[in-house]
């Protein structure tokens, strides 16, 4: 608890990691999605920090440049989770920690919740629902429709080309409401082709994913937070997520606001976070 991380190390692969905050205080663990890294949540520690806690943020599967194993198979959710588990274990102490995820981030933080609740003090969910409801939401509602590019995904070479561009990269983050700042950030990432396989890979991979692996509950004191102006992710699995919590839940909807919470009301996803991880502690 006394010493700062930079890395972690986990099935030969090296994971670069934010630490950041009071080194003495409740750590929140901050978990990225696609197409984003650690940096996603420079809005959102700051406030977090004087409130108290320590932050760990890491560079998840496919985005540390140590950490990007080709094969598909390689970014199974189990697999991923276990990597969220190891950095968890290895900055914990034998404490629990309350843990935030966003995007994909957030699909690995239900996972993390549901089989090692052991390690989670408190869950907070941004803009995705548990992946049960969101697979069953894709055959009641319009979420197959929002998720088309999923499907664009599975094809080789075409997203690595598309998205190392990065005027095409920036174009398609802000139509869909990301701010223009955190735009470009992410673009100018993204011109690095491996780490758009790296992130790619995530989708390909969930045909190598049992769905069944997805079904777990979650008893932990759950916060889902989702935005009416998410083009990605419907209504209809933020309403069915309840089926799939047994412990204290609770959701809330930020009103006008897109997919990409953390970079465009960091103020406000910090002040839910600070809310349930007090009241939870």
């Amino acid at each position: 608890m006394g010493e700062r991380i930079t890395t972690v190390d986990r099935d030969g692969l090296t994971f670069d990691v934010r630490d950041e905050g009071p080194i003495g205080g409740e750590i929140v663990v901050l978990l990225h999605g696609f197409p984003q890294d650690s940096r996603s949540w420079e809005g959102v520690a700051p406030i977090l920090h004087d409130a108290g806690y320590r932050t760990i943020a890491p560079d998840q599967r496919g985005c540390s440049p140590r950490a990007r194993p080709r094969r598909r198979r390689d970014y199974r959710i189990p697999q991923i989770t276990e990597d969220a588990v190891a950095l968890i274990e290895a900055v914990g102490a034998g404490s629990r920690v309350h843990l935030v995820g966003h995007d994909w981030g957030s699909v690995i933080a239900w996972s993390v919740a549901a089989r090692r609740p052991d390690l989670v003090q408190s869950l907070t969910a941004v803009s995705v629902p548990h992946p049960a409801a969101f697979l069953r939401a894709f055959v009641t509602s319009t979420q197959l429709l929002r998720s088309w590019y999923m499907l664009l995904f599975q094809f080789p070479w075409i997203p690595e080309f598309l998205l190392s561009n990065e005027r095409i990269a920036n174009s398609v983050l802000r139509g869909s409401g990301q701010p223009r700042a955190a735009a470009a950030r992410d673009a100018a990432r993204l011109a690095d082709r491996s780490a758009v396989r790296g992130g790619v890979n995530w989708y390909r991979a969930m045909l190598w994913t049992d769905p069944k692996a997805t079904l777990d509950p979650v008893t932990v004191p759950t916060l889902m937070v989702w935005s009416d102006r998410d083009i990605a992710v419907g209504p209809a699995g933020v309403d069915a997520t309840p089926h799939y919590v047994s412990g204290p839940y609770r959701s809330e909807t930020l009103a006008g606001v897109s997919h990409w919470i953390p970079d465009e009301v960091p103020d406000e996803l910090a002040r839910l976070v600070v809310e349930h991880a007090t009241a939870n502690s």
